[in-house]
């Protein structure tokens, strides 16, 4: 077994090896944390572990306080709870320990906690300079513990809230949103269900796939993207045979890293699809990017077939663009990735709703071909 251990400054302070947990709080304490709160999920709450991250706070002498109301799809109201659980307990940093949608509402409580009343969540929307209406010094110093590897937030500067009125997803960004300290440990990657090691891993191919395929000029991005998505080919179905192979989700977990590094490139329509589904019928994330990743493909093909063709060299798949598609299939039913979005359980969607929420959503924007009513409309039509 070779499982790297060690430091990295890009695009963060990333403490990547096996057991490196036992650090969390020494690199709480040295951000200027004194009591934290750790935002975690329902499910992952009553898991070893959250105990053993609990006590190794505890043991630092800085207490083990919990938050665990949070929904797959995290919501204001979600944020409103933590914010008040933080508030009363005069916490003065956020621990995000979890997958995706722990780390995305523990950068909510530390980004609205100390927010003016006046300010809205809303307001700070990743569009423009709408991050500036915060106040930058208000926003508590935030740790980032992922325990599954595939939305990469722990490297991120944004996150997902789901406007529980409008079913809407919305990204909201700001500089300070970036962990201080992130500690990526393998080993607490190992007891996912198959399933969510499944969305999880599809979810790193997704960001992986489409910032390599965004038009817009990046090439640090690009290289990333471009082996973020070998080693997802290679590893995601190791991990899903053999869970406790901690080589290969060690490789996982820095591909899960690599997509939301490489996604400052630009993201298309798997995400601008994917989000309003998700936040209209509550589906996994990374499962949902699944689903629709090769109706994507085929919609993009005049765009990206040659750039695909390259891709799929580097990664050792013969037969260009359509062997490179053959493998996201293979993948997908190693996986026992749904076949459609009817098989996950989408019926009787409100098309005309669901493709004025696709062409709202910002990823849309980096997509290779223009998307429009119309040929978004026909995308969902074909992924159903």
């Amino acid at each position: 077994m070779n499982v790297p251990t060690m430091n990295w400054s890009y695009p963060t302070a990333v403490k990547f090896g096996v057991g490196r947990v036992k650090e969390l709080a020494d690199h709480a304490k040295a951000v200027g944390m004194k009591a934290p709160l750790l935002v975690t999920d329902k499910a992952l709450a009553a898991l070893p572990i959250t105990a053993e991250a609990l006590s190794v706070l505890e043991a630092g002498g800085l207490g083990k306080a919990l938050f665990s109301e949070v929904d797959a799809n995290p919501t204001e109201a979600n944020m409103a709870a933590g914010i008040a659980v933080y508030k009363a307990g005069g916490h003065d940093g956020v621990i995000c320990f979890g997958g995706g949608s722990a780390l995305d509402l523990g950068k909510m409580i530390a980004l609205m906690a100390g927010q003016a009343a006046s300010l809205s969540v809303w307001d700070l929307e990743d569009i423009g300079d709408w991050w500036t209406r915060a106040d930058a010094s208000k926003i508590a110093p935030i740790i980032a513990v992922p325990t599954t590897a595939g939305t990469g937030s722990e490297v991120g500067r944004a996150g997902v809230l789901t406007n529980a009125t409008t079913h809407k997803k919305k990204i909201i960004f700001h500089p300070a949103l970036m962990p201080k300290v992130t500690i990526c440990d393998p080993a607490l990657t190992v007891g996912m269900p198959k399933f969510i090691t499944a969305g999880t891993g599809m979810d790193a191919l997704a960001h992986c796939l489409e910032a390599y395929c965004s038009p817009f000029y990046h090439p640090m991005s690009q290289g990333i993207a471009l082996e973020g998505m070998r080693l997802v080919f290679e590893n995601l179905p190791k991990v899903y045979a053999t869970p406790d192979d901690l080589e290969a989700r060690a490789h996982m977990m820095s591909a899960a890293a690599m997509g939301a590094v490489a996604f400052q490139k630009g993201l298309g329509a798997i995400h601008s699809l994917s989000h309003p589904i998700g936040a209209v019928y509550n589906t996994h994330h990374g499962t949902t990017n699944a689903v629709v990743m090769p109706m994507v493909l085929d919609f993009n093909r005049s765009a990206i077939e040659e750039r695909l063709t390259r891709a799929a060299a580097y990664i050792g798949i013969a037969g260009g663009f359509e062997g490179f598609r053959a493998a996201v299939m293979d993948l997908r039913s190693t996986l026992a990735i749904p076949a459609n979005l009817t098989a996950l359980g989408v019926t009787n969607p409100d098309l005309a709703t669901l493709t004025e929420m696709a062409l709202e959503d910002p990823s849309c924007g980096g997509n290779p071909i223009e998307m429009n009513a119309e040929n978004t409309r026909a995308l969902f039509e074909a992924c159903l």
